[in-house]
């Protein structure tokens, strides 16, 4: 994806779209009293509500610049000192962990992160916190497949689900997480095991984004899906009739309950090692955990709040409430690595 900047003046609208390579010492003069640089990866087009609330609260103006997660991070490399970066932001634990690796990201001590964010959706060094979180769902088709017939992740991997199951490929940090958080939980001989049964229970080799594997469990080329929370919510608040008939026709289905809990991962962020206004970049972090901005993550992108205590959106708290996992999400990066092997040895494409 093509790396762009916008400028974010709390009007609601975008001021400006340019090339990141236009940024240069001007706004690094800017970014030092009233302007901050984010850097991210998440193309949510609620998003902006976030920045123009947070400019109207503070006065800073909000400089975005878009990207895919590793352009980001191979940017703010290149850019070393002279980096204008003052904030990083992405998706899933893993690329955190990997940005917390590549060294970009600095440790910040706030008791508001601290107090409002639970342990395990932060770094053990402070470097990154998540700051909404998704859960990784099982869908079926209502007409094939009953809750009752559905249990745990591991079940997945039995007879009963051979040619059924959909999902998408193992280059996906989604599903690479997953792995690695089944690695921390079960040991890596037991997951391989449960890896090499779960492969072969697909119903086609892995293909397209979790709406796609929704679509084809509607449509019954599969009878369960696993995908992340918020897509099923998407088209649940579709304006689209295909969107709802879709999502009319899949139930989910939390895994795990009568153990440790849905898997979940989070979208988060941090500040960049070299950034030139550490200071609004500590209170946009800090503004992310606030009631409003939590609501807007729930209500705009159908994301768990991570703050205990803010309600989830009305289409969220339709799915239910149900118990997460509590491993640390900083085990899903620190895993990687091995659980991209592991789904490479049993062939999951």
């Amino acid at each position: 994806m093509k790396i762009t900047r916008r400028l974010f003046l709390g009007t609601g609208t975008a001021m400006a779209t340019v090339a990141i390579a236009e940024l240069g010492k001007s706004n690094r003069g800017l970014a030092q009293s009233k302007v901050l640089n984010l850097y991210s990866s998440r193309h949510y087009d609620t998003d902006p509500l976030l920045y123009n609330s947070f400019t109207k609260k503070t006065g800073i103006k909000v400089n975005l610049i878009e990207g895919e997660g590793g352009e980001l991070m191979e940017r703010i490399k290149s850019e070393g000192a002279n980096s204008p970066a003052d904030v990083f932001l992405t998706v899933d634990a893993g690329n955190l962990w990997r940005a917390q690796q590549e060294g970009i990201l600095q440790p910040v001590s706030s008791s508001i992160l601290n107090s409002q964010i639970p342990a395990n959706f932060r770094s053990p060094q402070n470097l990154w916190f998540g700051f909404s979180k998704r859960a990784r769902v099982i869908i079926y088709n209502k007409n094939k497949v009953k809750p009752s017939q559905l249990s745990t992740y591991e079940d997945l991997a039995t007879d009963k689900w051979k040619g059924k199951i959909l999902i998408r490929s193992s280059n996906n940090i989604y599903n690479q997480s997953l792995v690695a958080s089944l690695i921390e939980i079960l040991g890596m001989p037991k997951t391989e095991s449960w890896a090499k049964g779960f492969v072969s229970n697909f119903a086609r080799p892995p293909e397209g984004n979790d709406t796609a594997q929704i679509k084809a469990v509607a449509a019954g080329i599969g009878d369960i899906g696993i995908v992340n929370s918020y897509y099923l919510a998407r088209l649940k608040k579709s304006t689209k009739a295909g969107d709802k008939a879709v999502a009319e026709k899949v139930g989910m289905f939390f895994p795990n309950q009568n153990g440790r809990g849905t898997h979940v991962n989070i979208s988060g962020g941090g500040v960049v090692k070299t950034a030139p206004n550490k200071e609004g970049a500590i209170k946009f972090l800090e503004y992310l955990t606030s009631p409003e901005a939590q609501k807007i993550f729930s209500e705009g992108n159908n994301e768990y709040p991570v703050v205990p205590g803010v309600p989830a959106s009305s289409v969220l708290a339709s799915f239910g409430d149900f118990k997460a996992d509590s491993t640390n999400v900083a085990v899903y990066g620190k895993l990687n690595a091995e659980a991209i092997k592991l789904m490479d040895r049993v062939g999951w494409k």
